[in-house]
């Protein structure tokens, strides 16, 4: 029988909490609401004790978070949350959290890296040992897998806070992100849509100038993505994308921008596969939590 893993997906307006081994085979399911650390965390911790009372014992607990986060494991503050413009949860110990109260190992790492891992090991990415996974919501992250493991350096990659070419005289829009103004997140986030627009990414119509500007910007991004990562898929996620208008523009900027330079079939006709919609939807999160907690279990 194949071991049982908790799994959390922890953002800054939910917690998603499971018990499985897989995207076939969740077994318990919760939505807790992101309050403060403690009584979120107590929240967690009581689902879990609740499934291992009815289905089992756990081999570990991944926990796919909202960040910046501290994943040195030779760091004081390693499992922490460490800045984040979230009331209440700078310097929130989540690893040192679960780990006493469930006396489990706690595997840890970020939000997007979680999702690529999943993709990875159950999506879009099964078969490949290197994929790209972006989400473009209330902001902008990204997660990378080279070699079938997530890519980890002097901390997790921050992608949505790279600088694009921004054409003021065409979009005079400062940008939304509060330390870069506009950065990737600052000018092509659901936030800095719902800012420049005064609606939400999914009340705009798909004519809507909005959407050449911003097929603009994630296609110069995804352009210096490949270029420097060279990853075999890119996977789009997030509340913005959900506008599948969207994917042909975002496809067709990143081929222009790269100018024929790179002579692959994945890049020409092979092109809607290579940039494409995570293959476990809005589960990539969830089942990648899982994965980790299978690693850390093994």
């Amino acid at each position: 029988m194949s071991p049982l893993y908790g799994a959390v997906e922890a953002g800054g307006t939910k917690f998603n909490c499971a018990v499985g081994t897989g995207p076939a085979d969740l077994r318990a399911q919760i939505r807790i609401d992101t309050d403060n650390p403690e009584s979120t965390l107590e929240k967690t911790c009581t689902f879990f004790r609740a499934a291992i009372a009815q289905h089992g014992p756990l081999a570990a607990v991944g926990v796919g978070c909202f960040g910046p986060i501290d994943l040195d494991r030779t760091s004081p503050t390693y499992g922490s949350i460490t800045s984040t413009p979230k009331p209440g949860w700078a310097n929130t110990d989540i690893v040192g959290f679960l780990s006493q109260s469930l006396d489990l190992p706690v595997a840890f790492d970020t939000d997007v890296n979680t999702a690529a891992l999943g993709e990875a090991r159950w999506g879009a990415g099964v078969g490949l040992h290197s994929l790209l996974y972006l989400t473009i919501g209330t902001g902008i992250g990204g997660g990378a897998v080279a070699d079938r493991g997530v890519v980890h350096g002097l901390m997790h990659p921050e992608m949505g806070h790279i600088p694009v070419p921004h054409d003021r005289d065409r979009d005079p829009y400062e940008g939304c992100c509060p330390y870069h103004g506009d950065c990737l997140e600052g000018l092509a986030s659901g936030t800095a849509l719902r800012d420049r627009w005064g609606t939400a990414a999914h009340s705009l119509p798909a004519d809507h100038d909005a959407w050449s500007l911003e097929a603009t910007y994630l296609g110069g991004a995804l352009a210096t993505f490949i270029l420097t990562l060279s990853p075999q898929r890119i996977l789009l996620g997030g509340g913005v994308m959900e506008q599948h208008h969207l994917f042909p523009r975002v496809r067709n900027e990143t081929a222009r921008v790269l100018q024929d330079y790179l002579k692959l079939p994945e890049l020409h006709e092979g092109l809607d596969a290579f940039i494409a919609p995570p293959g476990l939807g809005s589960r990539a999160g969830i089942c990648g939590a899982l994965a980790l907690a299978e690693n850390a279990g093994t």
